[in-house]
């Protein structure tokens, strides 16, 4: 029996008022001023340009003043919003799994000299040689896939890079922190599939998949075309020989079809854009690891052989009518079956709902518009915006479609984030608003009139701080 609109509809403004309290909770400092920032970003017509014009709206009852003073003096306890967050409704793909989509966003300062803790982030250009890196903060981010086809995600968590932090080992923690929580809140339980992580080819998958090797989850992610992975070593029927045994046998070089053999696995889908969508399977393959890097620690450890399974799909033809490239995948769960191989490419290709997500948060909430100083500030206006974003998806089920003339109808449940946002200021009216109402003060004395600052800035180089303590040839007592 389906439900009615107007019960689905409360329903969720319901959701979304319980949330808005809770969070109201997470405020620890200026909790009214961040609470109506918040309420600013949501209600605002059109992109967030600056940051003043949000004391302009109509839901920020207070001065500028006080807007500024939130972000810089202001305080969200992160431990009791992950949680917050964790404890939402989570998407579940196909079969009941949870898809959890990993990646790094950069805030781009390269102006901002006095800010300190940045890194030199990779952006990436079109045509060749366009790449480039500029000085910003990078920010990792976990969020929650939904199937079929759509804008959406549940982001769950966001951690700044900074200049001593190791990307995999960041990550690999903060994953570990995620899913501790999804495991608390009772959205997973024995028995029930692993959670799948998706990741692009900028991250470690063999260190990221050995580092949560104790949890309940596979790692997918896509390599690069220029990789060259391992099979077993053959055995050997003859008498033994002396000296250690072989552990890679015949190599498997993504870019030479020669070295590839036969697929174990081979399945063929019909898209609607891609047309037939072909996956090929190689099964027992691992990446060859060497003592650089990652795995330079200890010397006395043995290298783990990570055995995973080698996805590569192709299509007929991509939108616009561009040629197709092979995309591959590795994942670190061998002996996948066909429907597994098929759940494994589709997830990933739902990991671009992160990259929508990631637009939205920049041209249109205003993630990387303020400019500020410093990092701790940047850290509250990121967490900000993350819940602005769970409250347009809590809501996306009690606002209206209030589209322009030239824009399709769409159904309650279509609706995309900005769309929502569009009709949120009719229903945060009937949301529940715990904000204090301001109180009338007086603005402080200020510099004096003609004086000039004398209390210069400090200026910060961008970059790692933390140089790896021994090299290659030290770390194996090679003099040259």
């Amino acid at each position: 029996m389906s439900v009615p609109v107007e019960a689905a509809a409360g329903a969720a403004l319901d959701v979304l008022s319980r949330f808005r309290v809770e969070f109201y909770e997470c405020l620890y400092a200026r909790a009214d001023a961040l609470f109506e920032l918040t309420d600013a970003i949501l209600c605002k017509d059109g992109p967030v340009r600056t940051l003043v014009d949000l004391s302009l709206q109509a839901e920020h009852r207070r001065g500028h003043g006080a807007l500024y003073q939130a972000l810089n003096t202001g305080w969200v306890e992160p431990a009791r919003l992950r949680a917050l967050l964790a404890s939402l409704p989570v998407p579940r793909a196909v079969e009941g799994r949870i898809v959890l989509a990993v990646d790094i966003s950069n805030w781009l300062r390269p102006d901002a000299e006095t800010s300190p803790d940045r890194l030199f982030c990779h952006v990436y250009g079109r045509g060749r040689s366009k790449d480039q890196f500029i000085p910003g903060w990078p920010y990792s981010f976990v969020a929650v896939l939904e199937s079929g086809r759509t804008s959406w995600c549940r982001l769950l968590d966001a951690v700044r890079l900074g200049p001593a932090d190791d990307a995999a080992a960041v990550t690999a923690a903060q994953l570990r922190d995620v899913i501790g929580r999804i495991v608390a809140a009772g959205h997973w339980r024995t028995g029930e599939p692993e959670l799948l992580i998706v990741a692009d080819a900028g991250y470690d998958l063999a260190r990221l998949a050995f580092l949560l090797a104790d949890l309940p989850v596979e790692v997918c992610g896509r390599l690069r075309s220029d990789r060259v992975l391992a099979r077993d070593p053959a055995p050997h029927n003859a008498a033994p020989r002396p000296g250690r045994p072989r552990m890679h046998g015949t190599p498997f070089a993504l870019a030479r079809a020669t070295t590839w053999g036969d697929p174990q696995i081979e399945t063929r889908t019909a898209t609607t854009r891609y047309g037939t969508a072909i996956a090929t399977a190689w099964d027992r393959l691992h990446p060859r690891l060497t003592r650089r890097s990652a795995w330079i620690a200890d010397q006395n450890a043995e290298l783990p052989i990570l055995h995973g399974l080698v996805v590569r799909l192709t299509v007929e033809h991509l939108p616009g009518g561009r040629d197709p490239d092979p995309v591959w995948l590795w994942s670190s769960r061998p002996g996948a079956d066909a429907r597994h191989v098929d759940q494994l490419w589709q997830a990933y290709l739902r990991r671009f709902d992160l990259e929508h997500t990631f637009r939205l948060l920049k041209q249109t909430l205003g993630w990387t518009t303020p400019k500020l100083r410093e990092p701790a500030s940047a850290d509250v206006w990121t967490w900000l915006i993350i819940v602005a974003h769970t409250q347009l998806w809590l809501a996306r089920q009690a606002v209206k479609d209030l589209r322009r003339p030239w824009e399709r109808p769409l159904p309650a449940n279509k609706l995309t984030p900005a769309r929502v946002r569009r009709g949120f200021r009719n229903i945060c009216a009937k949301a529940a608003r715990p904000a204090a109402a301001p109180k009338p003060s007086r603005p402080g004395p200020g510099r004096p009139l003609g004086s000039s600052n004398r209390a210069r800035a400090p200026r910060h180089t961008p970059g790692k701080t933390v140089k790896r303590a021994e090299t290659l040839d030290q770390h194996y007592g090679r003099t040259g």
